[in-house]
């Protein structure tokens, strides 16, 4: 089992950034995936940002240019750097955590309890 903890959320102004952060302990496998999915007001839940235990990322078009992901293996935590930050960027971040196997099939997502980020005009 893997027990995920968010930080970093919060209100900023638009153009404003924030830096969230997850932290994952348990039962950490060789290969995984960790990212940021988020669900605004009305509208279903999305990808974001991940990124592999090899160090691969993927971002959402939407972010791409604005936000980072990036992970500190060594505290098993995955960060995401959000600048230029618009409206349309407010939502509940949920960081996710996938084991991935070999195959490319998956086991057992585990997901944070969600950091709230609103963007103000």
């Amino acid at each position: 089992q893997v027990q995920l903890v968010e930080s970093g959320g919060g209100l900023v102004l638009t153009g404003g950034s924030l830096r969230l952060a997850c932290a994952a302990s348990g039962s950490i496998g060789s290969m995984h995936r960790m990212g940021w999915f988020r669900q605004g007001p009305g509208k279903q839940r999305e990808l974001v940002a991940t990124i592999t235990s090899g160090g691969l990322t993927d971002y959402a078009d939407v972010v791409k240019g604005r936000f980072a992901i990036s992970r500190d293996n060594a505290k098993n935590t995955v960060y995401l750097q959000m600048n230029s930050l618009k409206p349309e960027d407010t939502a509940v971040y949920y960081c996710n955590f996938r084991r991935v196997l070999p195959t490319g099939a998956y086991l057992n997502d585990y997901w944070g309890q969600g950091t709230q980020v609103t963007v103000s005009s």
